[in-house]
């Protein structure tokens, strides 16, 4: 095994900038490489099915280009072979050229002994009988996809077909209506990138070493995290993954880092942003907290009375800090901030200028401001919001 070089010393500052520039938040944006780029640079977007602003991986090239067009996001996703969707962090939009990485996960599925719904007979291979003559098709196109109103009740078509996805037998091609449109993998996937020939070990390196390019810096945890990796997993190839081990003042773990990352410092114009809950700058928990000291939770799954936040509350990134909070809403052309919650006075100008760039971007034409936690920051928001938004509109 070859020995790592020593260990580089960054302080809390020097990671959180290495961090929001391997994210795309710092410098600047490659628009000319686009949605396209940003999948690219990230190696996976979360989908999501709460859409309140926007769905989440219309938000993710949002918070790092701008006001890109959403129609232009889902092209850019879904044309051309380009993505692929499937599990990573969650479920997620993959580049296309990492299919041959997850074929350990492919494998781990097909020798699964047991899983939550049963496969009638002979369905699986009906349903691939139907793809080859008929593709692609959603599941309710291949026969339905639920036996009852219940979310958990699968029919046997969507039973076999999302089996023959975690297998790697079926590809989802897009979301349409929200609903994967399936299609065999032979035709929707490369033939140059239609294997399984890569072993568990070469898998496994590939996405570690993507994890930490992607993270810029992070510990066993955060780079087992990125695709949902198991902690040994990461042990046993991270010291050939091309990734370096440093140290971070306040981290009290171990840490790795991308090298490329540490060659130049991160300078550039940081952006000002609404960010998804569901961002990978932000989706681990701890994480964010040990980077930004800013402690954050989804709360749309928690009952409304024991809501702090909000439904769907974003994070406001400015400066290369998380500064607020907006729990956001739409009525007709009207982005309403339902709730908002402030870093104090010097976070109101942020705020105010990612909520007007957010209204332009879903083509809104006004904002109001519901509630603030600190009630006297609430007509100076107010005002700076309605100024931003006549210089916006002008």
């Amino acid at each position: 095994m070859t020995t790592p070089p020593p260990a580089t010393d960054l302080s809390a500052d020097e990671a959180r900038r290495i961090v929001l520039r391997a994210q795309g938040f710092l410098g600047t944006p490659d628009r000319r490489a686009g949605v396209r780029g940003v999948l690219r640079h990230l190696g996976a977007v979360q989908l999501d099915t709460i859409s309140v602003l926007a769905r989440s991986h219309e938000l993710i090239p949002y918070a790092r280009l701008g006001a890109v067009g959403r129609k232009k996001v889902e092209s850019a996703y879904w044309t051309d072979r380009h993505a692929f969707e499937y599990w990573s962090h969650a479920a997620c939009i993959l580049p296309i050229e990492e299919w041959p990485h997850f074929a350990f996960r492919r494998r781990a599925y097909r020798s699964r002994p047991h899983w939550n719904h049963q496969l009638p007979d002979g369905t699986y291979d009906q349903v691939i009988k139907q793809l080859r003559t008929e593709g692609p098709l959603t599941a309710t196109e291949l026969g339905g996809a639920k036996k009852t109103s219940e979310w958990w009740d699968w029919s046997g078509t969507k039973v076999a077909v999302e089996r023959a996805l975690m297998y790697g037998e079926v590809v989802c091609v897009e979301r349409r209506g929200w609903k994967r449109v399936y299609d065999l993998a032979e035709r929707a996937v490369p033939a140059d990138l239609l294997h399984d020939e890569l072993d568990d070990a070469e898998c496994l390196r590939r996405l570690v070493r993507l994890a930490g390019q992607s993270l810029g810096v992070g510990t066993r945890a955060d780079i087992a995290d990125y695709h949902r990796l198991k902690g040994d997993q990461v042990d046993a190839v991270i010291a050939g993954s091309g990734l370096v081990p440093v140290t971070v003042e306040g981290w009290g773990k171990p840490a790795w880092a991308d090298p490329a990352a540490l060659e130049t410092p991160p300078r550039g114009r940081h952006r000002t942003t609404l960010l998804s809950p569901f961002d990978s700058l932000i989706w681990e928990r701890a994480r964010t907290e040990r980077i930004f000291g800013f402690t954050h939770r989804l709360e749309a799954y928690v009952p409304r009375p024991k809501r702090v936040y909000g439904y769907f509350a974003m994070p406001v990134l400015a400066g290369g800090r998380l500064v607020g909070r907006v729990d956001p809403a739409r009525e007709g052309s009207t982005l309403v901030a339902r709730q908002v919650t402030l870093d104090g006075p010097k976070a109101v100008p942020a705020v105010a200028q990612a909520l007007v760039e957010a209204a332009s971007w879903v083509d809104c034409t006004d904002i109001r401001v519901e509630r603030v936690d600190a009630p006297d920051l609430r007509e100076p928001l107010a005002k700076e919001v309605t100024g931003a938004l006549t210089t916006a509109l002008r």
